[in-house]
């Protein structure tokens, strides 16, 4: 039942994520807003869905459905950024920066990397 609730917010996150991107793309921007418009929105989403869960005030299901499956399917990047500041809030400055550092650096690689392997 746990899959069902992550596949049902997890889509319903990427709906929004596409309809965002299709709502933006007739301005024609250089700059991708719509990206970005989407890690912010869901980064606020998930901000407080923690803030819910640390007063338990959210049940495990609906952690399920919006936290992991909406947010998810949503952005990835609201994931990341509340896994950073949970490192660096707790004082593990150096694993926080690390966890930026690395997700930037790997991962701009591994887009690289994908890039010459389809060409």
């Amino acid at each position: 039942m746990n899959f069902l609730f992550v596949f049902i917010g997890g889509g319903l996150g990427s709906l929004c994520r596409y309809g965002i991107a299709s709502w933006m793309k007739s301005y024609h921007f250089t700059f991708p807003y719509a990206t970005l418009l989407a890690n912010i929105l869901s980064c606020i989403v998930l901000g407080y869905l923690v803030a819910l869960s640390q007063k338990s005030a959210l049940s495990s299901t609906y952690s399920l459905l919006f936290a992991t499956g909406f947010c998810g399917g949503f952005s990835t990047f609201s994931t990341f950024s509340a896994e950073t500041f949970s490192l660096l809030s707790s004082g593990s400055v150096f694993l926080g920066l690390a966890n930026i550092g690395f997700s930037l650096l790997l991962c701009l690689g591994a887009i690289y990397l994908g890039i010459k392997l389809g060409t």
